[in-house]
């Protein structure tokens, strides 16, 4: 499949707007034009940064620290605490359900929440296994 791409552009002569229409190549794939690279990496290093990224919010580490001390949540008791609004909360706790971390059923206008120890357990054993790595070639490196 090709993809052409085209700018449209325009210039003022004598005061009116002259549209000009320019080609620019064609591609023949869209994986040329480096839109999303993801997929060049391991599925192990992808679910890696989806779980990294999936903590890079403080919100996101106060919810997971409330969890595991109740070990089971109402979604509003996490807004009482949090100084964050409803919807906010909802949308941190939807990332860290499509990550895996929590599991979370929903009763009508309940929502309960609890930590995924089997996701924490398999991430835990990567990231040690990763910052080994890391720490072992580290150790040859000149600085």
């Amino acid at each position: 499949m090709n993809f052409l791409i085209v700018y449209l552009r325009y210039r003022i002569s004598d005061g009116v707007p002259v549209f000009l229409i320019e080609y620019i190549h064609r591609i023949k794939t869209i994986k040329q034009m480096a839109i999303h690279k993801k997929e060049e990496f391991s599925q192990k290093e992808q679910d890696l940064a989806a779980f990294a990224k999936a903590l890079s919010h403080p919100a996101r580490i106060a919810i997971l620290k409330m969890l595991a001390q109740k070990n089971e949540c109402i979604c509003g008791e996490i807004v009482e605490v949090l100084p964050l609004a409803q919807s906010t909360v909802s949308q941190h706790l939807k990332e860290l359900k499509n990550a895996g971390l929590i599991d979370g059923t929903i009763d009508g206008p309940r929502s309960c929440y609890c930590i995924n120890w089997k996701a924490f357990e398999k991430f835990n054993a990567e990231f040690s296994f990763l910052f080994n790595k890391l720490k072992v070639q580290n150790e040859k490196a000149c600085c």
